[in-house]
């Protein structure tokens, strides 16, 4: 990873930090406000008189903000501390399905759009009084009606449009299902961020006779999308790369898309090498545990899942039984939206943690400085790949 004492921070800060993680990521929170507290502490001492960087260390940046409902299942945002001047940084978490709120007497679980309308609410509520409004929101709010087929709604793209509208300055996402749909906001900074490094490192500190070149590893796009996540690892690791296309039944809709027929693969052999297969999210499973079965089928030797969002809505049961069945051996998502405990808990899960990352985007940015390096994992994977190769143990 890419530490903060490896970069310039030239800019003085755009203005006082504060953090706002939403109800449903505060586990998240509380690890990226750790790492500022703890970096800042270090750096302070030097500009401890000041005044420009009054704030700069504090116990805590999290803003006291609250999203209470009524008995009718409305909400208010409330921001109990002033933000006046301060550089806020929101984050939401729209796929945490574990809370709950009360509807005339009737428990409900809160949806994507709860999440989204609170975090509107909380932005309604700084009321224009921040210096700046900066949204992290790892799983792109309706990231999958990115485009319109027929008669239907473009619902992410009015989303960007609408906080904009709100007055966000900077949208910061992880891994967009298709990154052109920030062409709905040309004038305004929107960042999608690939958690390359976190897999890789994730898998070498899990398993220690990885052999990471051509001969004995390869990188598997499971379907056209993700082509080009797969190009890349196979690139930045000097591998092969290979895809499957999913041929569909287009006389059919289920569940609101053509459903897949089958996967046909592209590529060279992949008998007896290591295999990786990468996309952005693992809904139901069915397509990421077909891809594995037909890999073995093509004699694979061991099947790694690299998924920066695991929803998992059909349940862990079939993960089970192919890591049982020696099918996978291994599943990679990150932190970056909610784990259940039994999630966690699986001898094949590898849990890659995100939240160093969003704090050194944070902090670069509420110093007005780039991070291009930081977006760009190249260097850092070559080099843990290195250690890695030299026989080093690799740390989560």
């Amino acid at each position: 990873m890419l530490r903060r004492t490896e970069r310039t921070l030239e800019n003085l800060p755009v203005g006082p930090l504060g953090f706002i993680p939403i109800t449903g990521c505060e586990e998240l929170g509380k690890n990226v406000d750790d790492y500022l507290v703890k970096w800042r502490k270090e750096s302070s001492d030097n500009n401890a008189e000041d005044a420009v960087f009054a704030e700069y260390s504090k116990d805590s940046f999290i803003v006291n903000a609250k999203v209470p409902r009524f008995g009718s299942g409305e909400a208010k945002g409330i921001i109990n501390e002033s933000v006046r001047g301060k550089d806020v940084y929101v984050m939401v978490d729209v796929c945490n399905y574990s809370l709950t709120y009360s509807l005339s007497g009737h428990t409900n679980r809160m949806s994507p759009d709860d999440h989204y309308q609170n975090l509107k609410r909380v932005i309604a509520a700084i009321g224009g009084k921040a210096r700046r409004v900066n949204v992290i929101m790892p799983f792109l709010y309706e990231s999958r009606q990115h485009k319109r087929s027929s008669r239907e709604s473009l619902d992410c793209a009015l989303a960007l449009q609408e906080l904009v509208r709100m007055g966000v300055d900077h949208i910061i996402t992880f891994d967009a299902h298709d990154p052109r749909v920030q062409n709905a906001i040309p004038l305004n900074s929107f960042e999608t961020v690939r958690p390359t490094y976190q897999f890789i490192k994730g898998l070498l500190s899990k398993f220690d006779d990885l052999k990471i070149d051509s001969e004995h590893l390869m990188a598997i796009s499971p379907d056209e999308g993700a082509t080009e996540r797969a190009i890349y690892l196979a690139n930045v690791l000097g591998v092969d790369m290979g895809m499957f296309y999913k041929r569909r039944d287009y006389t059919r809709i289920v569940d609101g898309r053509n459903p897949i027929v089958a996967h046909e693969f592209l590529g060279s052999s992949v008998e007896g090498k290591d295999v990786i297969i990468i996309d952005d999210m693992i809904s139901s499973g069915d397509s990421m545990l077909d891809v594995a079965k037909q890999l073995k089928d093509r004699k694979a030797n061991r099947i790694f899942a690299a998924s920066t969002f695991g929803l998992f809505t059909s349940g862990l049961d079939k993960f089970d039984e192919a890591y049982e069945k020696g099918i996978l051996h291994g599943v990679m998502t990150t932190n970056l939206i909610y784990q259940t405990p039994e999630l966690l808990n699986r001898p094949w899960y590898i849990n890659c943690d995100c939240s160093k990352y969003i704090a050194l985007m944070i902090d670069t940015l509420n110093h007005d400085g780039s991070i291009s390096s930081i977006l760009n994992p190249t260097q850092r994977i070559q080099k843990v790949v290195k250690k890695y190769n030299a026989g080093e143990k690799i740390e989560q």
